[in-house]
């Protein structure tokens, strides 16, 4: 039986990851290396259990309550690697979206703003992210990352009362501040695509995007004034449109809908967009952009939503082959949906008992390169399975594993494969692994991999243990 070297800190993912930390004292750089070891051990479990004893939980605790210890500057060090992951791709897309987190059940949190309606009168914050993925969808990080909080009691604004407002004055600016931050960061040589919903349908994302030449892909909301002789409206001049071929897409599973494959049809058009009107005279450009219709013409009668997206992009689509292609780019904007699920369910930030919301933030910005990470394993299982498992996992976890799952003391000559081992966590985590089951999915794997720690320490204090006798 080979013997297992002792874990080098150049092993830990964490370590490697935050590197390039700086919090202006070498001791918070080094707390929030282990801190991030720690808790990507156990991503589901509070910070007194992550931490090994009181002295660690209290450290954990000063931490987050240090002055120098920003949202920022924890999330700089993943910044830069996701930026040194980006420049090893021709193309990536870059996909935003915002998620709220609620801490309404923990009344004595302070600095808390208002989410929901208020109806709900729920307290907690918003965080607006930007997860770069390869043109297949596989997470390579998280690019920009803002907090904000809504004021309590502030009165509703009636629409009217918006419209007067500078778009530097709305939330909704964030989207444009998130996509100037990947356009900075973007490295040179890439092609990046900022991908977002419905939400982001504001005009001057279309023209920050022609100002700069930089590549939009968005989901149309509004029925936008067209410049056209003959239709004056966005919806009605795409549907006149022929079809140009159909696709199937994999619409993913959320809270309203099972998983499912479908059948839709593609209709695309150039068109050009009457600007809309401004507070302060500001005048706005003409903007000529790409619509793609994706329709589900014949849905299945137990479907309350058929798929209807109007893209909007600048990319060329002047045949079906390039609209399909920015079909499944914005197909890939579910990964950031997957992420906030991981982060919210698999790394359950919101039982988190800090006591401001800075705090919570600061907490929130480390655990999103960890759940970025649970986030990456399970695609690099689906895109690069025959690589060797010292990609993913140390020396000590992989042979933890294969020793647990095969339940034996003599290992293999050489590393099983990234897929082999990430299918051996799933089963940790209850996947059955029946020829129906498909590949694991990101709930089981966060389950196993919790598992493999305790199981992959015990395993090292074990043999530790053996080895001074």
């Amino acid at each position: 039986m080979s013997t297992t070297p002792e874990i080098n800190l150049d092993e830990q993912w964490a370590v490697v990851e935050f590197a390039n930390v700086e919090l202006n004292d070498a001791r918070l750089n080094r707390r929030c290396q282990e801190l991030a070891t720690a808790l990507g051990r156990q991503p589901s479990a509070p910070i007194n259990q992550a931490c090994e004893d009181w002295a660690d939980t209290k450290a954990a605790y000063r931490f987050f309550d240090n002055n120098k210890v920003t949202p920022q500057g924890v999330h700089a060090p993943h910044q830069q690697r996701t930026v040194e992951r980006m420049s090893q791709y021709q193309l990536v897309l870059a996909i935003q979206d915002t998620t709220f987190f609620n801490y309404t059940h923990h009344p004595q949190t302070k600095e808390l703003g208002a989410i929901g309606n208020k109806k709900q009168n729920q307290r907690g914050f918003g965080m607006h992210s930007t997860l770069v993925t390869t043109a297949a969808g596989t997470p390579l990080g998280i690019l920009t990352q803002e907090f904000f909080t809504r004021p309590v009691d502030e009165p509703s604004h009636q629409p009217n009362e918006l419209r007067q407002l500078p778009i530097e004055e709305k939330e909704s600016y964030k989207w444009l501040r998130a996509f100037e931050q990947t356009l900075e960061l973007t490295p040179a040589g890439v092609n990046v695509v900022t991908v977002c919903d419905r939400e982001a349908d504001i005009y001057e994302m279309f023209t920050l995007a022609q100002e700069k030449d930089a590549n939009l892909l968005v989901r149309a909301s509004a029925d936008r004034s067209l410049v056209d002789n003959e239709v004056s409206k966005l919806w009605e001049k795409v549907e006149g449109q022929r079809v140009a071929g159909h696709l199937t897409v994999k619409v993913p599973k959320n809270q309203k809908r099972e998983a499912r494959q479908t059948t839709v049809s593609v209709r695309f058009t150039q068109v050009k967009f009457k600007p809309p009107w401004r507070p302060n005279q500001k005048k706005l450009p003409i903007v000529t952009l790409n619509a793609i219709l994706v329709r589900e013409e014949n849905p299945p009668d137990d479907v309350d939503e058929p798929i209807e997206w109007l893209l909007l992009t600048n990319c060329p689509v002047t045949t079906f082959d390039e609209a399909v292609c920015v079909v499944q780019w914005y197909c890939c904007r579910w990964q950031i949906e997957i992420f906030h699920k991981i982060i919210k369910s698999g790394c359950t930030v919101e039982d988190c008992r800090l006591e401001t919301a800075d705090r919570l933030q600061t907490y929130i910005a480390l655990m999103s390169a960890i759940a970025w990470r649970l986030h990456w394993l399970t695609y690099i299982n689906r895109t690069n399975p025959d690589w060797p498992c010292t990609a993913i996992l140390t020396a000590t976890e992989w042979q933890a594993l294969y020793m647990r799952i095969h339940k034996t003391t003599s290992l293999p000559k050489t590393p099983p494969t990234v897929g082999q081992t990430v299918r051996w966590i799933a089963q940790l985590g209850g996947f059955l692994g029946r020829k129906r089951d498909g590949e694991p999915g990101v709930t089981v794997i966060w389950r196993g991999w919790q598992r493999l720690q305790d199981i992959a320490a015990t395993w090292y204090l074990v043999n530790e243990h053996a080895q001074l006798m």
